[in-house]
């Protein structure tokens, strides 16, 4: 049975990483401009120089708008969805999201306080949210933590409906004292999520952060495992449940306020893929971080080009594709839980 499981294990894995191949020929080849995927490998290996030694069209449009966008997609999916496969382990709840902790709240605030100062540069609008994002985090953090400097699972999430609120509040308010302006249009784009800000100088900031968050939670798979029996039981078996949880907590705060900065409040990444993957892997952590990672890179690829051809020429956020898709096997969750309770 063992080896079994093992065989099947590496075969998952083998077509995730299939899927993961064909995902990022296909973002390179969709969009408003089709480029065949014997021209894009063309361009790609000759580097796109015609015969007058001048750059191509279409090697232009793969090199400065196609690639940064699907590399974006996939780490800002990746992040997400180990951020999301994280917390229900967590949490020991197959509902919980990266979002409970109000970092997406307190992301779209701190964006929206940068556009209402009419700001401008790269970096502006991430740092504003990333700041935002760990600022609820840390109010949460704050308030969830009890005698001897325990932490509450439960009054975090309480904790994080509550300063969620107050920051959505904050948010609602700015977008009214900037209501008839062209930021307003641009502060609700972005609030609705998408990667069409995406360019190599995102990439190479956002790249680093997932590889090192992602390297951490998987280092901390076996922890997740014995915390799934209890902090107590956790003890027992040798491991800090309190040390763990503040530094898992941590990391999904960079790794989610990090894939927020730069591509907006995409939300149901974090949520159905983990699930997903746990009826696919099982419940051990040492291989459902890893898969869940890779399988949620490709969904938000294939869930940005839905974005950016349904509705040809114009674009749609691609949080609502993730909507359309991720709402409907949310309240299917909802029933399965009820229905074992």
């Amino acid at each position: 049975m063992k080896r079994k499981r093992t065989y099947s294990r590496r075969l998952v894995f083998a077509v995730l990483l299939v899927l993961m191949v064909l995902t990022f020929l296909a973002g390179v080849v969709v969009g408003p401009v089709h480029i065949p995927i014997s021209d894009a490998l063309s361009y790609l290996l000759r580097r796109g120089i015609s015969a007058d030694g001048s750059p191509s069209v279409f090697y232009l449009i793969i090199s400065q708008i196609r690639l940064p966008r699907v590399l974006l997609g996939l780490l800002v999916g990746c992040a997400l969805a180990i951020s999301g496969g994280t917390m229900q382990g967590l949490f020991r709840n197959p509902l919980a999201s990266p979002y409970v902790l109000g970092i997406a709240s307190g992301a779209s605030t701190g964006a929206a306080l940068v556009m209402l100062m009419n700001l401008h540069g790269v970096f502006f609008l991430p740092l504003g949210a990333f700041v935002g994002g760990a600022l609820a985090v840390g109010i949460i953090y704050r308030l969830a933590q009890e005698r001897g400097k325990k932490t509450s699972v439960y009054t975090l999430i309480l904790a994080g409906v509550a300063v969620g609120a107050l920051f959505s509040a904050v948010t609602s308010f700015i977008i009214f004292l900037s209501s008839g302006t062209e930021r307003m249009t641009d502060l609700i784009f972005w609030i609705m999520g998408g990667l069409v800000r995406a360019n190599w100088t995102y990439v190479c900031v956002l790249f680093p952060i997932v590889a090192f968050g992602s390297l951490v939670l998987m280092a901390f798979s076996r922890d997740l495992n014995a915390l799934a029996v209890g902090e107590e039981g956790a003890f027992h078996l040798g491991i800090n449940p309190e040390m763990s949880k503040r530094v898992m907590l941590s990391v999904v705060t960079l790794l989610t306020s990090s894939a927020v900065a730069f591509a907006g409040t995409i939300g149901f990444v974090g949520l159905i893929i983990p699930h997903i993957m746990r009826l696919i892997m099982g419940p051990d952590h040492r291989f459902l971080l890893p898969a869940t990672a890779i399988a949620g890179a490709i969904f938000l690829v294939w869930a940005d080009m839905a974005a950016r051809t349904v509705v040809r020429p114009a674009e749609l956020p691609v949080g609502i594709i993730t909507a359309f898709l991720g709402a409907p096997f949310f309240l299917y969750l909802l029933k399965a839980k009820k229905a074992r309770m």
